[in-house]
């Protein structure tokens, strides 16, 4: 499995492009997504609330304070910028298969 670490700032580099098609790259199939707001199952719909998100906002941005990795998680703790003016912290937790794709992004809010 690549460098978890690395995978994870690659997915919010590319979260913060709005980049839909690489982030799309980066989940299994099956993938699962929970949110303070959301909630899919499937590569496909995970990508449709992705799309939705980016969709409602001009600019994201997401700044990684910390990281930390235990087996096959990430916990991120983020800085999300909105329109360069509204900020919320996030924590992620990102849990990857042995192919290094994504199966789990499950977000709180504050």
């Amino acid at each position: 499995m690549d460098d978890l670490k690395s995978l994870s700032l690659e997915y919010f580099y590319n979260f913060s492009l709005k980049d839909i098609d690489s982030l799309s790259k980066m989940f299994a199939s099956g993938c699962r997504l929970r949110d303070w707001e959301n909630s899919a199952v499937g590569k496909e719909d995970v990508v449709a609330v992705y799309e939705k998100i980016f969709n409602s906002v001009d600019t994201i941005a997401v700044t990684p304070r910390a990281l930390y990795e235990d087996s096959d998680t990430i916990i991120a703790e983020l800085l999300i910028t909105i329109n360069g003016k509204e900020q919320i912290l996030v924590t992620d937790i990102i849990t990857f298969n042995e192919a290094g794709k994504i199966i789990s992004v499950r977000a709180y809010k504050g």
